[in-house]
């Protein structure tokens, strides 16, 4: 690729990268011991019940609150709209074990999304997840401790809410494995309970079910159509926290995700509706209708009396806060990959000498929390509505990335596969749940979009860096016009960082010398990588195997687009994880940052042992 440049077409630096060279690498060494995962701490993976324990504890808590939610706009249909809920959640499990199969990296919907569309599009999804982290730990952590002052007569709620929220800080800034190990503790024990309510009430009812029989024959005023349809909409909020496993995959046993996903189905299509409907033979409808806080301690004082309301109080005290140590795991694995992308600042993914984990992400979700906290004034409520409306998005989100991963990345392999009636239908399904929790409270979508706004501005700032830095220096050289010595440090000072910005350097592996396929990799990092360089790498074990055209074609590309400086490097190996990890430490660049075509089925390597390499194309 050498050859006479021509003068250079811009007037800042920063808009012109250079002209790209040719290099070759022959040998990238073979001792073995110097490969390692550069870009993720060592791992303690999880099994089955444990990573079943981590997000099972968020989204089984619904029991505490949806039987009542449902009621009140179902009435006694609320037992067939949840087992409708659950028919829907198990569709939901095919979409999501074929996108985990075909991409088993943190993230969720994130990583689909930058996987199958572009960087701004999966930002914007995943700032809904946050949100809807954001939303559970705070929303769980308050209702845990007003239980427990419901035990506990004085406890200050507000304070003991922050005690809480630090506490479980602490234990992930400890490690994954003991967080999973008080996880699995909690739910072990938050089924126990529900088990032995399930089969106290369901003795009560059976020995007198005239109150069921009072219940189901009361009329319905609304409609039946009404009743489904809101009914529905309410029930939806039971299935909160299924999302969450595929936002730390990475931290799972080969096999584990798919299992969580049946777990977490079969707990919530056994229990909601079970719950529901042994409420009925217990607490009147109208009771039921008011949505106590403490329903299922009532089931328990009925059925069995005091030390069953009891048990169930502390029950929903332990498994609340599950919730709030899921929404750390799952913000964990999601902020980390954003970080790593650029997509937040690289300061987050700083670690802990001592456990190797992640305390900035941490600490900064504990302070984000404790302030929303503070600032609603522990009136939660606020909260409600923006804990509905992002996880039904995020939800909606998880089923169209699932569509753009049949129709962009058809040849990635996969272990599963959903048929397109079935990720349809489930889209549907919760479209119908979000229009319904619109119409429901339709203030809450002035306080959703309030919260969104905050979050994709503080990520957009991330991706408007270079201009804003554009914007300071001008306003700099107008304001210091007249002196000058202070003007030319903070110049230099800005090009330094935008420099700096800009010379990270992507990877993009080709098979080929086609130039219609490189001037779309060339275009793909133009659109969503901040970076002035681009190193195309040909992998080869023979000298004929090196395209002859492709230095040509490259050198062609090259000039086309200015802005961008683009290297050919050719690589003697065998192309696989470990020269992939070797030419990550040789270049010094991210195994995230290095990008792929869509491989197909005769591809002889996982897609996630290859440490992040992104399918671009």
């Amino acid at each position: 690729m050498s050859a006479e440049p021509p003068s250079t077409p811009t007037t800042e630096s920063w808009d012109f990268a250079g002209w790209g060279q040719s290099e070759r690498i022959a040998d990238l060494g073979n001792d073995p011991t110097t490969v390692s995962r550069l870009d993720q701490p060592e791992r303690h993976l999880l099994g089955t019940w444990r990573s079943t324990a981590i997000c099972g504890n968020d989204i089984t808590s619904s029991v505490l609150y949806v039987s009542a939610l449902c009621a009140a706009q179902a009435g006694v249909l609320a037992p067939i709209v949840l087992l409708i809920v659950g028919a829907v959640l198990y569709l939901f499990r095919k979409v999501y074990a074929e996108v985990g199969s075909a991409l088993p990296m943190n993230g969720g919907t994130y990583t689909v999304l930058l996987n199958t569309t572009n960087k701004r599009m999966a930002a914007g999804a995943a700032c809904l997840t946050l949100l809807s982290y954001i939303a559970t730990a705070v929303i769980s952590a308050a209702e845990a401790m007003h239980y427990a002052e419901n035990l506990f007569h004085g406890i200050p709620v507000m304070e003991a809410t922050v005690v809480l929220l630090g506490a479980f800080a602490l234990l992930n800034i400890l490690g994954i494995t003991e967080s999973a190990t008080v996880a699995l503790g909690i739910f072990v024990l938050h089924l126990v309970t529900l088990t032995v309510l399930s089969v106290s009430a369901g003795f009560t009812v059976l020995g007198d079910p005239s109150l069921l029989r009072l219940n189901w024959e009361l009329p319905d005023p609304s409609g039946v159509g009404r009743a489904l349809f809101f009914g529905f909409a309410a029930a939806m909020l039971g299935i909160s926290g299924f999302e969450s496993s595929a936002n730390f995959i990475e931290e799972q046993a080969e096999g584990v995700f798919p299992k969580t996903l049946r777990n977490m189905w079969l707990a919530v299509a056994i229990f909601n509706p079970l719950i529901s409907f042994l409420c009925l033979g217990l607490i009147p409808l109208a009771r039921i209708q008011e949505v106590p806080p403490d329903l299922l301690a009532e089931m328990g004082q009925i059925s069995f009396g005091k030390p069953l309301a009891t048990l169930v109080s502390i029950d929903a005290v332990l498994v609340l806060s599950g919730a709030v140590l899921t929404s750390y795991v799952g913000v964990t694995g999601l902020v980390r990959r954003m970080a790593l992308d650029r997509c937040l600042p690289q300061g987050l993914l700083r670690e802990n000498v001592w456990r190797r984990t992640n305390h900035r992400i941490i600490l900064s979700f504990f302070v984000l929390c404790t302030s929303i906290l503070l600032v609603t004034g522990g009136k939660i409520e606020l909260l409600a509505g923006v804990y509905t409306l992002s996880f039904l998005c995020v939800m909606a989100l998880f089923a169209v990335g699932n569509m753009l991963l049949k129709r962009r990345r058809a040849r990635l392999p996969r272990a599963e596969r959903a048929g397109w009636p079935t990720v349809i239908v489930a889209l549907v399904a919760v479209l119908i749940g979000l229009v319904g929790n619109v119409l429901l409270n339709p203030a809450n979508v002035r306080v959703f979009a309030g919260y969104v706004l905050a979050a994709v501005t503080v990520v957009g700032l991330m991706f408007l860096r270079i201009h804003l830095l554009r914007l300071g220096l001008a306003a700099s050289r107008a304001v210091l016009e007249r002196t000058a010595s202070t003007n030319e440090w903070i110049r230099n000072t800005v090009l330094k960082k935008i420099n700096d910005i800009n010379s990270r350097a992507v990877v993009y592996f080709t098979r080929g010398d086609d130039v219609a396929v490189l001037n779309r990799a060339a275009l793909y990092v133009l659109e969503n990588e901040q970076t002035n360089r681009m190193r195309v790498v040909r992998v080869y074990e023979e000298e004929g195997e090196i395209p002859p055209h492709l230095a040509k074609h490259l050198a062609t590309i090259d000039r086309i687009y200015p802005q961008l400086r683009v290297d050919f490097l050719a690589v003697r190996g065998q192309f696989g994880p470990e020269l992939i990890e070797r030419l990550s430490q040789r270049l010094n660049v991210p195994k995230n940052y290095m990008f792929i075509g869509t491989p197909g089925d005769h591809f002889p390597h996982r897609i996630e042992d290859l440490g992040g390499v992104r399918v671009i194309l």
